[in-house]
């Protein structure tokens, strides 16, 4: 639905903090225009949505809605609390978003119940599609399969931004429905893609989103060699970004090296250190 190389779009901000709108439309223009990502989404893990007042991330929907016209825009909408989340879903919607991006609540370990009873209320509170964020690792709570099964008949949930790196249970249930399902974990990608998934939620795709795209059409014409060669030349810069610090620490420091909209990120994250700085500028 949304395309194959979606990028999860870091948040800008000013030397001093404060929203960078000015350069959320620029690097959503970048990303679209030189990377040639299909889709973004905003304020999430990536966007720092965490440290994003609700009003903030309103104006970041609008700006980088109006900043790419029909490109796909995503809106992370996922708090541990259903009302909160769907609030913020309403609010995604009336600023212009084609879909939302909902995580499982986190820190509260709801059971499978509520989990189920939070996506269905969510999906059920706005017009928009929505792609569940299976990410165990952050939110302490894995949405398991029967679950994924269960919600996969809801008209409004389309897919899965898949984080839980269990490719067994993402086989099952990419088999049983017509979930699309994204590799959330970059080093993933192609294998994900090689058993059904359709893309990604990419974080590295801010700087290789259209070598991700390459390595997919090498895929989808059945050129495996290459399709793996471009998979392996990848490894370097997932590495660096996705292993050493925090995505969202990383890719902005590979950003402002490339002169690309960013800025600092927001504490409690802290700024890139200079051994993983001096590693990124071996690469960029």
């Amino acid at each position: 639905m949304f395309g194959r190389v979606l990028v999860a779009m870091v948040t800008p901000f000013t030397p001093d903090g404060d929203l960078d709108l000015k350069g959320a439309q620029e690097l959503a223009a970048h990303l679209v225009d030189k990377q040639k990502v299909d889709g973004l989404v905003v304020n999430g893990t990536t966007g720092e949505a965490p440290t994003t007042t609700d009003a903030e991330k309103a104006q970041v929907i609008k700006a980088v809605k109006e900043a790419v016209g029909d490109t796909h825009v995503l809106a992370g909408v996922g708090t541990n609390s259903t009302r909160h989340t769907i609030e913020l879903s309403k609010q995604a919607e009336e600023n212009g978003a084609d879909g939302l991006l909902v995580v499982t609540p986190y820190y509260s370990k709801p059971t499978q119940e509520g989990v189920e009873n939070h996506f269905k209320q969510v999906a059920d509170a706005s017009g928009l599609p929505a792609l569940l964020y299976d990410i165990p690792g952050r939110t302490g709570t894995a949405i398991e399969t029967e679950t994924l099964l269960r919600l996969s008949e809801h008209p409004r949930i389309v897919g899965v931004k898949d984080c839980k790196v269990d490719l067994l249970a993402t086989a099952k249930v990419i088999a049983e429905t017509g979930l699309d399902f994204y590799s959330g974990n970059d080093e993933l990608i192609l294998p994900l893609y090689s058993i059904g998934g359709v893309g990604t939620v990419s974080t590295v795709g801010h700087v290789v989103g259209s070598e991700i795209r390459a390595m997919l059409d090498a895929y989808d014409e059945g050129d495996n060699k290459e399709a793996l060669r471009r998979h392996q030349a990848l490894l370097p810069v997932i590495t660096a970004i996705m292993t050493r610090e925090p995505g969202a620490v990383a890719v902005k420091a590979a950003l402002n090296l490339l002169g690309l909209p960013a800025g600092p990120v927001r504490e409690p994250l802290a700024g890139a250190t200079p051994k993983l700085i001096s590693e990124l500028k071996a690469l960029f």
